[in-house]
């Protein structure tokens, strides 16, 4: 296995053909170079949801199981949500780091196996009560300690051939990827170090990363560096095997991208320059969008913004790093709020709402020239939800990505709506629901009646008990290149089962699978696939 997770050798090669040939109008030729979006389907299910003894879902067996169950069904793609390291509130959209794994995500049977860890080191541990729900408290207080004493083995093992090979991984692993392990882990470590503070608040002299600080910490957390290093180190080498298993079973990984990254992340602490910061680190302005609808004060996320034309300086090249790294990790990557490279809305720091923000231009088509012109063709999918301005349209319609449509937005019985499949173009992405998204069962139940009604008559729907099914048959018949569900759907779970409601602080990404893949769901949806030639 290759852990460079910046870029294989296949990408290497088309990125060197790339350079050599003549530079190209990229409006005019991305349309025809994207046809790697053929006609197909697949189940959206991020990996902490799969099942498991350890309290969490891993990159173990199960995961391998669930590549199984994949290639039973006949589908052909497997999306997951970002795959960083998580905070406070436990989202994968709120990251420490958009190029480091979740250490969560680590199989402490595969550790076992590599001698690692022993049988007897996991036996009397709780990792939490109930098995369809993670307990993210009791995976903090035992995983680390864990991870802590695979670590130790690793470097008290006495020198053997099994030994030697994994130290060789080891250091491969870190030459390949220092330009962002390094100041990841020393990051984190100086995270530990002051008690979980987030950068900003640190002493005046590390915050701003001045060299003498850098050398006098690092003598202080050298340790604590290598260790973070390791724990990456596990997690790509076990995301690595289930990514090449997938891909040998004809299964393709659909990745996940935000647009923006977390205030407290080693991105932003490495690289301030490219960020809207003032002189003391603070953001001037942060992200959010404006008040709408659905709420009378916007929403205020928070996130830094980026400085585009310090960017535009550098060629772009976090970015170009950043989708290096998602391609080699994934084979398709959808990039969240799409919107926010045509307009963003910007709010000034220390408000309590997003009221006051304004739009601001984003970096537009100069930005997808610089890609393309580095990496070639990107599988990249726009995440083009909400309200959609000509600006984003014609940026959408200029990169040639596909856009995404929602099945369940699709049947507000008042008005006709994009989101109905009869309006579909070939050049999308249509899912029953995301994970912003109620169930389809959960929908169906609160919908109000004439909503209810318009969608049984749409869907041609007998049974208002196989809703989910009949969402699902509305998708994979549409033209939409690719057709997606979330494995909720197809098990035709209600809102019990649902993973995220935004704006709510706590209980989300906690939903976990069980042991409800069956022989008989994967024929079904098999059947489903083959009938309308996905």
């Amino acid at each position: 296995l290759c852990y460079n997770i910046f870029i294989d050798e296949d990408v290497k090669i088309k990125i060197k053909e790339k350079k050599n040939e003549k530079k190209f109008n990229f409006i005019n030729n991305f349309k025809e170079d994207i046809k790697m979006f053929e006609r197909s389907s697949g189940i959206l299910l991020h990996p902490t949801s799969l099942p498991g003894k350890y309290g969490i879902g891993t990159l173990g067996k199960e995961a391998f199981a669930f590549v199984d169950f994949l290639k039973k069904s006949n589908q052909k793609l497997w999306q997951i949500f970002p795959l960083g390291p998580t905070g406070y509130g436990d989202s994968p959209y709120q990251s420490f780091s958009t190029f480091a794994g979740n250490p969560y995500l680590i199989d402490f049977d595969l550790l076992v196996e590599e001698n690692l860890l022993s049988q007897s080191d996991l036996e009397g541990i709780s990792f939490g009560e109930n098995p369809e729900n993670v307990d993210y408290g009791a995976i903090y207080n035992q995983k680390y300690p864990l991870l802590r004493k695979a670590y130790e083995n690793y470097k008290n093992t006495k020198e053997n051939k099994e030994r030697e090979e994994l130290k060789h991984l080891f250091e491969e692993f870190k030459a390949h990827n220092q330009s962002w392990l390094n100041d990841f882990a020393m990051y984190i470590s100086l995270k530990n170090h002051f008690n979980g503070l987030p950068w900003n608040e640190w002493p005046e002299d590390i915050k701003s990363r001045q060299p003498e600080a850098m050398e006098k910490y690092y003598e202080t957390v050298k340790e604590e560096v290598e260790y973070q290093k390791f724990i990456q180190f596990l997690f790509f080498k076990q995301w690595n095997a289930v990514k090449k298993y997938a891909n040998e079973n004809g299964v393709k990984i659909i990745g996940d991208i935000p647009i923006f990254v977390a205030a407290d992340s080693s991105d932003a602490w490495a690289n301030p320059e490219i960020f809207l910061f003032d002189e003391e680190r603070k953001p001037v302005k942060v992200a959010g969008v404006p008040p709408d609808y659905f709420s009378a004060t916007g929403q205020l996320w928070g996130n830094p913004l980026y400085n585009w034309d310090k960017l535009k300086e550098l060629n772009y090249k976090w970015w170009i790093d950043r989708v290096k790294a998602n391609l080699s990790t994934c084979d398709i990557i959808r990039i969240d709020h799409f919107r926010g490279f045509d307009e963003y809305w910007a709010v000034p720091y220390g408000d309590k709402t997003a009221e006051n923000g304004t739009w601001c231009p984003g970096p537009r088509m100069d930005l997808f020239n610089a890609i393309k012109n580095e990496l070639g063709e990107l599988p990249i999918i726009a995440e083009d939800l909400g309200t959609m301005t000509q600006g984003v349209i014609d940026l959408r319609d200029a990169t040639g990505f596909p856009g995404m449509k929602i099945l369940g937005f699709a049947f507000d019985s008042s008005e006709e709506n994009e989101y109905l499949p009869h309006t579909y173009d070939k050049n999308c992405v249509v899912y029953t629901g995301t994970h912003d998204n109620d169930t389809i069962v959960g929908w169906f139940e609160k919908a109000k009646p004439e909503d209810r009604k318009f969608a049984l008559e749409y869907l041609n729907s007998r049974d208002e008990n196989n809703i989910h099914w009949d969402a699902i048959r509305g998708a994979w018949s549409s033209v939409a290149s690719i057709a997606l569900a979330p494995i909720q759907d197809f098990l035709g779970l209600g809102s019990e089962a649902r993973i995220n409601t935004p704006g709510i602080a706590a209980g989300n990404w906690q939903w976990r699978l069980k042991d409800r893949l069956s022989d008989d769901l994967a024929e079904k949806i098999a059947h489903f696939t083959k009938l309308y030639s996905r």
